[in-house]
């Protein structure tokens, strides 16, 4: 999906809410769009190159979620990370590295997924859960850290 279609998304949404969408949060949308994986506030911070105050990053970052643009992950040691909803950037998962805390998307193949789903919703059954959606982190060394 386009840069400019997520945003006319983006504005549509924040508009049926009452929000207005200011260039601060047109920015952030920009960074996370073009971002390989999840970013916490400071990532965000520091790829906007000052534009934007971190107070205003963190508003921001409220203001997305509550209107359901954003998804925060919540990191072992606190950190939260946040992605556009998947209504934007599409079905992926996480790679994870315990090394340097670095968050990659990986979207599987169609066989791939429709086995995950096949799993997701087996272990729902054993569980008595009705499972609507799922996501996965896979947890692991990136080649940075591995080398």
């Amino acid at each position: 999906m386009s840069v400019s279609s997520h945003h006319r998304q983006v504005e549509s949404r924040l508009a049926d809410s009452g929000v207005r969408y200011t260039p601060g949060r047109r920015a952030v949308v920009d960074v996370l769009g073009s971002a390989e994986g999840p970013l916490g506030a400071a990532e965000i911070h520091e790829r906007l190159h000052g534009r934007v105050p971190l107070s205003s990053v963190y508003r921001t970052l409220a203001v997305l979620e509550e209107a359901g643009v954003l998804i925060p992950h919540f990191a072992q040691k606190g950190l939260t990370r946040y992605e556009l909803a998947e209504w934007l950037r599409g079905h992926h998962h996480h790679l994870v590295c315990i090394g340097c805390g670095g968050v990659e998307d990986v979207t599987l193949p169609d066989p791939l997924e429709a086995e995950m789903d096949r799993i997701v919703k087996s272990i729902g059954k054993l569980t008595e859960f009705s499972a609507t959606s799922h996501s996965l982190e896979i947890e692991g060394r990136c080649a940075r850290c591995d080398g």
